[in-house]
């Protein structure tokens, strides 16, 4: 409420579904009510009597002076009557929008100031999901994405919505980007203040050649593999660049410069010239996992 009193009348009931508009909590108004038919009424007799001097200006009764006395009278009557009906109506809570009513936390009786809450409602026919992302990722999230919502209330079962928006500012302290996405809710299942883990779809899934992280050399002049290459005298090595892709976990992806199938050299790699000569030991196995974890030695 914005403005204090004691409660008369509880017309929601916790748990139901309100419509837009309808009454939810009313204060007592007898007060303001009387004072707005006073009111009221003092704007009626004014109307009466400026509509005489109406007439009366038509026939020269009165003088112009006196007839604009008569009409600000009315129009002062009138809008004191209205701001009174005004502050009446600011001791009825209704409902701005439909939705449904949480937990009621005042009775008749009771008596509120302003800024007291008596009453949630919630519109839960589609709901907002907030999270952060790493700047890093921002460029991966645009609105129109589907996302998938898992919740531990609701184990086995996923919600589909889409990203709706991608804040424009990255937070200056996390360095993170806050998104939001709607979800469709005609179940009502999901509702405000839940937790939950969001998965954002990228599209299908790409295929990629890959190779151990440690056959990548970098250098000002771009990224660069050795090849273990048959010659005279047995394999040696050769220089080829390659353009790398995204990385997961010990695996960097190639994009260009090699082709499958070709034997690489997969450590050492910053010993190697071209036409080094090479031999083959399998038994020094690089890490190649692409989800590694943690090992405890």
């Amino acid at each position: 409420f914005e403005v204090p009193g004691v409660v008369v009348k509880v017309e929601a009931a916790a748990g139901a579904t309100a419509r837009e508009g309808q009454l939810l909590v009313s204060l007592n108004d007898e007060a303001e009510q009387a004072q707005y038919r006073a009111l009221q009424a003092a704007a009626d007799l004014a109307k009466v009597t400026f509509r005489r001097a109406k007439e009366q200006m038509q026939s020269r009764i009165i003088s112009q002076a006196d007839y604009d006395s008569l009409e600000a009278d009315l129009k002062a009557k009138e809008a004191s009557a209205q701001a009174l009906k005004a502050a009446a109506a600011k001791k009825r809570l209704a409902a701005p929008f439909a939705g449904r009513v949480g937990i009621i936390a005042t009775s008749p009786g009771a008596y509120v100031t302003p800024g007291t809450a008596v009453v949630t409602l919630q519109q839960l026919d589609q709901v907002f999901v907030d999270f952060a992302l790493p700047q890093r990722d921002m460029g991966r999230v645009k609105p129109g994405q589907k996302v998938a919502l898992a919740l531990d209330a609701y184990p086995g079962r996923t919600f589909t919505g889409r990203v709706t928006t991608v804040n424009p500012k990255v937070d200056g302290g996390t360095r993170n980007v806050q998104v939001e996405a709607t979800f469709a809710n005609p179940g009502q299942a999901l509702v405000p203040g839940m937790f939950a883990s969001v998965t954002i779809e990228e599209g299908a899934p790409a295929s990629y050649l890959t190779l151990p992280q440690t056959a990548v050399t970098y250098n000002p002049y771009g990224s660069i593999v050795f090849l273990a290459v048959q010659g005279q005298g047995g394999l040696h090595a050769q220089q080829a660049f390659v353009t790398t892709g995204p990385t997961r976990g010990d695996q960097v992806a190639i994009l260009k410069g090699l082709e499958p199938g070709a034997q690489v050299v997969t450590s050492g790699g910053m010993k190697l010239r071209n036409g080094t000569p090479i031999k083959v030991d399998n038994r020094v196995k690089p890490a190649n996992d692409p989800s590694p974890a943690p090992q405890e030695q």
